[in-house]
């Protein structure tokens, strides 16, 4: 694991910025509307609320159980990979905090967003797994929100915090997968 400094002079795979303190780093936080789980756990509540309320749509019983169980382990992991990358970078796990380092190793490599794909993966794998498949309906908004309230907020800051460094990374590395 290798760490960039904010400078011209290092070429390694983290970039960590000069860091405001005070007030200057709460005004340089990404400003996301909500926490992230919290956003997926009401969008699956939603959900939840939309199966009891239509027709029944579900999946064979084993099927639903393999398919979903894949999914929430898939889920799981990418969102402990994302949590180790954050924690040995030494950056915020946070959305809400400002980003000290630009994390680009682990599962930053394929996708810009691991956190959020294990989120959706995890959410997707509850609703299949419990038989509430009008869940995934629900999900739809809830990536929006997740896109338009947090995901493109966090790139402005980070884009801010990291400049170049950041837009090269954006360029090479899809949002999702």
């Amino acid at each position: 694991m290798t760490v960039l400094k904010n400078d011209a002079r290092s070429a390694r795979s983290f970039v960590p910025p000069s860091t405001p303190s005070g007030a200057s780093a709460k005004r340089d936080a990404p400003g996301v509307i909500a926490p992230p789980p919290l956003i997926y756990l009401v969008g699956l509540g939603i959900g939840f609320g939309l199966d009891a309320l239509l027709p029944p749509a579900s999946l064979p019983g084993w099927l639903a159980w393999s398919l979903g169980s894949i999914l929430l382990l898939g889920g799981l992991a990418l969102a402990a990979s994302f949590i180790r990358a954050f924690r040995r970078a030494g950056t915020p796990v946070n959305p809400g905090e400002s980003a000290t380092t630009l994390v680009t190793t682990g599962p930053y490599r394929l996708s810009r967003n691991p956190g959020y794909l294990g989120m959706t993966l995890g959410y997707a794998g509850i609703a299949v797994m419990s038989g509430a498949l009008w869940a995934l309906v629900a999900l739809v908004p809830t990536l929006l929100l997740i896109d338009r309230g947090v995901i493109r907020r966090e790139e402005r800051h980070l884009e801010r915090r990291f400049g170049e460094q950041y837009i090269r990374y954006r360029t090479r590395t899809r949002r999702w997968i």
